[in-house]
């Protein structure tokens, strides 16, 4: 009897081994999962024409962006955010592969972006890591060896992404003129709550499938034509905006000639900006657009609370360029000036402690590619130009760069330029000379951190001789970067020549 007890005592312990053995290969198994849950998802938030003074949180206080607003107060506000190329198809191109325009090849008047610049875009590595990758809404630019696909738009990358609801050109503001979200009409005639609704799709499929994701929301809002969506018409009913210190022609006088003679200065008036009546309906009808990507971005935000993933969600809002709204009497954007290719940028990583924080270090378009693959866990290929801003979000008053350029090489050649800032100054290269017309080469350098509306060119002041000769050799820095790095095709290979000083 002692001897069966003994034997069941041990069959017990041998059974309670085998269980506990296999209960911490269960746990550890499930540790690895839950390793490869904790990839944080990624959704990417990107308006067209959207000026940084367009929210709350940038100083605009009738702005109504009650979204944006909860993603500031969580999140980190980026005041000094430029893009590199202040103009849609350049600026796409910059956001997707982390490169200058001059790298990439790709703007209007140029080309495509090449299929080796293509093979290092953010979604591609993601999808090589094992991230389901979308995107939705206004691709801008298309990828060809041979400048082909002009008017078919992402009919190249949209294989490589595993849901697509993009659209090539403009797209359309009427959701039944989009065949990729035709299928939202009814619900939302609107193609700006449209792409939200079929990003909500997309979050869905990703938690169905137990993957991690990264969404691409490109809105062709606040561009023109001017279509704002009529189920928010009374917002902004009655308004009436103030205007910006640098507002109309006066305020222009002091710039570069070459300023003056690209589509933008014409604009002022084409597009009403001159008269009060006209300016603020303009203004209205902008921030009415803008309101309707707030409200998108709000369907979003409610489907991942409700999901119970916006814990593990990076969420990361900007522009492709930003807008002159009159400021300097110009219309329109692609100049270096503060309100052409400062845009709004706020990144928010839930799991962060740092809320509401602001910076004012200087970052750029080509950073966003490099900071979505750092949030992935993905290398940051060699080739890129853009750096991480993931320091600054975990620490808003750290630096990830000292100097960034902005390249204006689209439309008349008068207006072509190359500016280079760094984290006060701003120093503008004009090098068109006509002198039948009295235009000659010219140099501007502005104080953004005391003159942020850039009202006073200091490059011909004395005293800030020591300012300037810094800023030339930041300038001549990038210019020798353009030269050794910069493509040799779509009339990219003569800038390192043409853009080059001293001043004629």
């Amino acid at each position: 009897m002692n001897l069966k007890i003994k034997m069941n005592n041990m069959m017990f312990r041998k059974a309670l081994f085998l269980i506990l053995i296999l209960s911490l290969f269960g746990l550890q198994q499930g540790h690895s999962q839950s390793k490869k849950e904790s990839k944080p998802n990624i959704i990417f938030f990107f308006t067209d024409d959207q000026s940084y003074d367009t929210q709350k949180d940038f100083g605009n206080k009738l702005a109504k962006t009650p979204n944006l607003d909860v993603l500031a107060s969580n999140g980190v506000v980026f005041s000094r955010h430029y893009n590199t190329t202040a103009i849609c198809m350049a600026s796409r191109a910059n956001v997707m592969t982390g490169q200058f325009e001059y790298k990439t090849g790709c703007n209007f008047d140029h080309g495509s972006l090449g299929t080796k610049q293509w093979s290092t875009s953010y979604p591609v590595l993601l999808k090589k890591a094992g991230y389901r990758v979308g995107f939705a809404g206004k691709f801008g630019f298309s990828i060809s060896d041979e400048n082909g696909g002009w008017g078919e738009e992402g009919e190249v990358a949209q294989h490589d992404f595993d849901f697509w609801a993009g659209g090539p050109g403009q797209t359309e503001y009427k959701t039944i003129k989009n065949p990729t979200i035709a299928k939202y009409a009814d619900t939302y005639p609107h193609s700006t709550r449209a792409y939200g609704a079929a990003t909500i799709d997309f979050i869905n499929e990703s938690v169905d499938k137990g993957e991690p994701f990264c969404m691409s929301l490109f809105f062709k809002a606040p561009h023109r034509p001017v279509q704002p969506d009529p189920m928010f018409d009374n917002v902004y009913k009655d308004v009436v905006f103030d205007k910006l210190p640098n507002y109309g022609r006066k305020a222009g006088e002091h710039l570069a000639k070459q300023s003056r003679m690209g589509r933008q200065y014409p604009r002022f008036v084409e597009w009403g900006y001159d008269q009060e009546d006209t300016y603020q309906e303009a203004l209205r009808q902008y921030h009415q657009l803008i309101y309707g990507v707030d409200y998108s971005i709000g369907m979003v935000l409610a489907e991942l609370k409700k999901l119970n993933i916006d814990d593990n969600t990076i969420i990361i809002f900007s522009s492709d360029n930003g807008y002159f709204n009159g400021s300097h009497g110009l219309g329109s954007k692609v100049l270096p000036y503060e309100e052409g290719a400062r845009t709004p940028l706020i990144i928010v990583d839930p799991r962060q402690k740092n809320k509401a924080q602001r910076t004012a270090s200087l970052t750029g378009n080509v950073d966003i590619t490099a900071t979505i693959l750092d949030y992935a866990g993905v290398s940051i290929p060699s080739i890129y130009d853009g750096k991480s801003i993931r320091p600054l979000v975990e620490n808003p008053k750290s630096q990830i760069r000292s100097t960034l350029p902005i390249i204006q090489v689209w439309g008349p050649k008068a207006t072509h330029c190359l500016t280079v800032m760094d984290d006060k100054y701003k120093y503008v290269y004009w090098y068109y000379k006509d002198a039948s017309e009295n235009i000659y080469p010219t140099e501007e350098l502005f104080d953004i951190e005391n003159d942020p509306y850039e009202m006073v060119n200091l490059a011909n002041q004395s005293k800030y001789k020591p300012q300037l000769s810094k800023m030339q050799k930041l300038y001549d820095k990038q210019l020798n970067h353009w030269k050794k790095e910069g493509v040799k095709y779509n009339g990219y290979e003569n800038y390192d020549v043409v853009f080059k000083r001293p001043l004629d």
